[in-house]
């Protein structure tokens, strides 16, 4: 039997885990807090748990399943790692250093099937998802990289926007949140997390009806279905109608604001007509969206793209705030080491195949 990563269990799916097999209460504190507050690196460095709860411990769980390959890190202090899973599958993650704190972008999936046509993540198939473990172990890696640091930092904010559709992940995914937000743990506040989704609209639903307080992002990326489809293949089974169908039940039911994400593509969806088209979709709840304008980071594989010119991201903005929608720039970390999400694990598996 292969063992599980112990991060894959909530507070309580521990506690229960624990109490089933006849540990006093107390043992889940104990256990959780060497776990996330000393992250201790072996089970046998948790000092006052007793040898036998050491042993159950051992026998069924580990606490590294994540190998890292690669780190890159770029001068403005971004990191990128690329980490190998016990199968032999990569996967990245990224430290990022803003003036509110270190945000960790994490990876879901073992690739995608979105299918976006700009996206470099997506150039390679989904093979499978990632445990709830492995996605929370990402986290403890690059805090632990802090820690070693000596510098007394720690990450204080999460975006799941790395390779993988989360949504398509969504047990695993909530878990997750669940073991990063928990108070007696990394304490990681839910408004200090984002989780970014291509638009399956089932899953809003169910992500609304969670009640969890994390921030939600929507890539849509063109404001009508024609080119939309054109740009994201998800569209043709969530359309636009659809879509904010899910974004009307979502915000009736939490009354928090959506982020919006949309890829600046030159001469594709960058005109002003499509600002207009953008700010006309989301006038009638414009007081809870925030646009985010991302100048593309071009991929190779993706020729047929282009950064969108600096007066058309202008533009753009002018035009959204003379509609009256919230909206901002966002220019890319990290740009010498392989900013775009997935560029550095096709890379390295390009390399190996050559081999």
């Amino acid at each position: 039997m292969t063992k599980k990563s112990i991060y894959g269990l909530t507070y309580d799916q521990l506690t229960d885990w624990l109490m089933e097999r006849g540990q006093q209460r107390f043992r889940v504190d104990q256990v959780w807090n060497w776990l996330y507050k000393k992250r201790v690196k072996t089970f046998a460095d948790m000092k006052n748990v007793n040898k036998d709860t050491i042993a159950l411990l051992e026998e069924s769980f580990v606490l590294h399943t994540l190998d890292e390959e690669i780190k890159q890190e770029s001068k403005d202090g971004t990191i990128k790692f690329l980490f190998k899973l016990d199968d032999g599958n990569l996967i990245e993650t990224v430290l990022m250093r803003f003036n509110y704190g270190l945000s960790v972008c994490v990876t879901t999936q073992v690739g995608c099937n979105i299918g976006c046509t700009f996206c470099a993540s997506g150039l390679l198939r989904k093979s499978r998802d990632l445990s709830s473990g492995e996605i929370v172990e990402q986290i403890m890696n690059v805090q632990k990289h802090l820690d070693a640091q000596g510098k007394d930092e720690r990450v204080s904010h999460i975006v799941v926007m790395g390779i993988g559709e989360p949504f398509d992940n969504f047990t695993n995914l909530m878990d997750f949140l669940y073991v990063v937000n928990d108070d007696k743990g990394l304490n990681i506040g839910a408004r200090h997390i984002t989780v970014s989704t291509s638009g399956l609209a089932h899953k809003i639903y169910e992500f609304a009806d969670t009640g969890i307080q994390v921030n939600l992002a929507i890539s849509i990326h063109a404001p009508n279905n024609e080119l939309r489809t054109r740009i994201m293949k998800i569209n043709k089974a969530f359309p636009i109608e659809k879509l904010m169908k899910a974004v009307d039940y979502y915000l009736e039911k939490t009354n928090r604001r959506i982020t919006y994400e949309y890829i600046m593509l030159r001469d594709v969806n960058d005109h002003k007509e499509e600002a207009i088209q953008l700010a006309k979709l989301l006038k009638d709840h414009r007081h809870l969206a925030y646009v985010n304008l991302i100048p593309y980071n071009s991929v190779d594989e993706h020729n047929q793209y282009q950064r969108s010119e600096t007066g058309s991201i202008q533009t753009f903005f002018e035009t959204l705030k003379e509609q009256g929608i919230h909206c901002g720039v966002r220019w890319e970390n990290g740009a010498d080491i392989d900013a775009a999400c997935g560029q550095l694990r096709s890379k390295q598996i390009k390399k190996k195949n050559a081999v």
